[in-house]
């Protein structure tokens, strides 16, 4: 009972704390930011009708119109500039849902990391870690999608390492329902639905024997079910958008004959293509455009560089008199720069036990995690961001988390959180925007490649 009376204080501490940082200056600034500039528009083609074309699945922007739809959010603004002014207060809805997901996401690592075997002090530590990271903070306060996807993948691998203490069916199914979801907002979600079934391949290794009916319960909740809900958002997002728009020059004439209003309506020799044609058509365009994404960007890096983060991403600014309001997507230097060094740590020390087949499963687990999603990025030829690292940060803390368990030397605990919230303090102005003078920026650009 005392112990359950513990976790609850903790669970309300992490959820007071995270609201806090999450909700203070909500809305500002009421300009435009970074890709709210296309993610804007997107969503305003969900109420217009008229096709568009994006290189992500579409969840995260369905999920978005659907909060601008209940609070009344009408087309017309152009989102056609960062720093462009808001004509109303309805943008506060749209960037609602990515907020609330920020939020709540510290709770699940919470959750996630007494699920591989941390103390409840250890446990509430990561998740403030999460909680006190600009950088998870800065993408949750806008029109993006980062936030929704970390949700929901870390939310699928709860409920798998649930699953793997009580053998629930129900837990499995909403791992794959989880997962399905955040690889419907952005295919770098599929990485959570890839470590869940490597651990159920190597739990039957183990088993050394194969049970033709959990292999087919494993199947339909870890493949046709995500592939289902993907399956199924096309179908909604091909029924809202029935008209030509600016997506039409992505896609075949067979495909734009399937539209109202298309160039192609009174010529005989194109034919229209069914639902599954265009699903097949639109991925296959969808995955071939990220390839062609090749430009060169001033805020672009590469992934070696994302354990360092070494380059930043200018996300907005605004003058005001001799001093100057910025947003910039720059993380907690000492979160992520610990955490990296957790990992090499904890890599280092689980080669040694794996020689000796002594690695266990936390290591396992994390280590999976961060690779998985991270070394992909590997044979990724488009222009990447820092915020590609996200999934592996997030693993990187759970590391960081780990290390502290094992150690669980006194003073280290309130030595990691106050750092953690002095260096959240000290670069809390390129987070929320607040004006700084030229004097007072160069403080917080530690590296000349921040800028």
């Amino acid at each position: 009972m005392l112990e359950n009376k513990k976790t609850l204080v903790f669970v309300l501490i992490i959820l007071a704390l995270s609201i806090f940082t999450h909700f203070i200056r909500f809305g500002h600034p009421n300009q435009t930011v970074f890709d709210e500039v296309h993610f804007g528009k997107f969503l305003s083609g969900y109420f217009t009708g008229e096709y568009f074309f994006d290189i992500h699945p579409p969840l995260g922007k369905l999920l978005l119109s659907a909060t601008g739809y209940v609070s009344g959010f009408k087309p017309g603004f152009s989102f056609a500039n960062i720093g462009e002014m808001f004509p109303d207060k309805h943008y506060l809805a749209l960037r609602l849902l990515p907020i609330m997901a920020g939020t709540l996401l510290p709770l699940v690592v919470f959750f996630l990391a007494l699920r591989l075997g941390f103390s409840k002090k250890t446990s509430l530590l990561t998740s403030l870690f999460i909680v006190f990271e600009n950088a998870l903070l800065v993408q949750s306060r806008f029109i993006l999608l980062d936030s929704m996807l970390l949700l929901f993948g870390f939310g699928s691998l709860l409920a798998y390492l649930k699953y793997r203490s009580g053998q629930s069916l129900k837990l499995l199914l909403l791992a794959g329902v989880l997962a399905g979801l955040s690889a419907s907002v952005k295919w770098t979600g599929l990485g959570f639905l890839g470590l869940i079934i490597i651990f159920q391949l190597f739990g039957w290794l183990e088993q050394k024997k194969i049970n033709l009916k959990e292999t087919c319960l494993n199947f339909t909740c870890l493949i046709l079910l995500p592939f289902v809900i993907y399956l199924g958002i096309f179908a909604i997002h091909f029924k809202l958008l029935p008209k030509s728009g600016p997506g039409n020059a992505f896609m075949t004439p067979s495909f734009q004959k399937t539209l109202l209003n298309n160039q192609y309506g009174n010529d005989p020799s194109v034919k229209p293509i069914g639902f599954f044609k265009k699903f097949t058509e639109l991925n296959m365009q969808m995955y071939g455009s990220n390839k062609r994404l090749i430009a060169a960007h001033p805020y672009g890096s590469k992934w070696y560089s994302w354990p360092f983060m070494s380059r930043t991403i200018y996300y907005w600014n605004k003058a005001e008199g001799q001093n100057e309001s910025k947003v910039y997507f720059l993380g907690n230097p000492f979160i992520w720069w610990s955490s990296s060094i957790a990992v090499l740590y904890l890599l280092l020390n689980s080669a040694s036990k794996l020689k000796k087949m002594q690695l266990d499963f936390p290591s396992a687990f994390i280590l999976s995690g961060f690779f998985l999603n991270l070394l992909p990025f590997i044979g990724v030829g488009r222009v990447m961001f820092l915020y590609h690292y996200f999934t592996s940060l997030v693993f990187a803390i759970l590391a960081l988390g780990y290390l502290l368990n094992q150690k669980n030397k006194k003073g280290l605990f309130g030595l990691f959180l106050f750092f953690s919230i002095l260096f959240f303090l000290f670069f809390s102005p390129f987070t929320y925007g607040l004006p700084l003078t030229v004097p007072e920026q160069n403080l917080l650009f530690w590296l000349s490649t921040w800028r």
